[in-house]
């Protein structure tokens, strides 16, 4: 979801009023298991972006097929998408940019776009900077610092704590010093989702050249218990409105 947010123009939360069912040349390059449809829906609101929307709007939207799903006609949805050729016309952002318009998801999408233009915004992760380990005066302390790359060059950076007998403590810093009020993220806000969506799925072999080979691996080592920490990213997991079988459709 925070994918097409952040990609989305416009953010429409709509009702549909009809939808009706594409086939030939209309329907060309539909994938398997869905159908187009060609809806018109009443514009409930403007949930985010700058857009004169008349109270109908039309758009397309190639939908999974469900044997058993209430009828289209009257659902209401969430729509990321971006402006049209014609007025009155929309274009989803994608395959699954129609979503159901559950509180939960409304309350998550919102969320999601208050955050994106907050002032302390965190910024996309663009690659992986440089890293560097530096040991501890004890066997098995040291420090990780890795420094990540984005699109603006503002400050983001890693850093994980060894101490002998306990378990690593990693901490993100978004400036350009590491204080000790630093911590991982909380999960599901944006800099989590920046960070577990962005974030290579291993150290890169240039970010620790110039290190010692002990030290490039410690420091591998500790990226994975970042990655850990965040936990997957759960792209593809949203749930978007179904279509009803073409005997059931309205």
């Amino acid at each position: 979801m925070a994918d097409m947010a952040l990609a989305a123009p416009i953010v429409v939360a709509a009702t549909i009023v009809k939808a009706t069912a594409l086939k030939g040349e209309t329907a060309v390059g539909v994938p398997a298991g869905r159908t187009r449809y060609l809806i018109e829906a009443h514009a409930d609101a403007l949930i985010a972006g700058r857009a004169e929307l008349p109270e109908t709007i039309r758009y397309l939207a190639d939908l999974p097929i469900a044997k058993k799903t209430p009828k289209l006609k009257g659902q209401q949805v969430l729509l990321l998408a971006a402006p049209g050729s014609r007025p009155g016309e929309i274009r989803l952002i994608g395959p699954h940019a129609q979503l159901a318009r559950t509180t939960a998801d409304e309350t998550r999408l919102r969320s999601i776009l208050s955050a994106a233009v907050a002032p302390d915004a965190p910024p996309a992760v663009t690659g992986i900077g440089h890293a560097f380990h530096v040991a501890g005066s004890l066997p098995g302390e040291g420090e990780t610092q890795i420094f990540l790359k984005t699109p603006d060059n503002r400050p983001i950076s890693l850093s994980i704590l060894r101490r002998p007998g306990e378990t690593p403590r990693w901490a993100v810093a978004l400036s350009e010093l590491t204080d000790a009020s630093a911590a991982p993220p909380a999960p599901d806000t944006l800099l989590w989702y920046r960070l577990a969506c962005g974030l290579p799925r291993t150290l890169p072999g240039n970010a620790t050249e110039g290190l010692q080979p002990a030290d490039a691996t410690i420091a591998s080592e500790d990226y994975q218990t970042v990655l850990s920490g965040l936990g997957a990213c759960r792209r593809g997991q949203v749930e978007e409105i179904s279509t009803p079988t073409p005997a059931q459709s309205g």
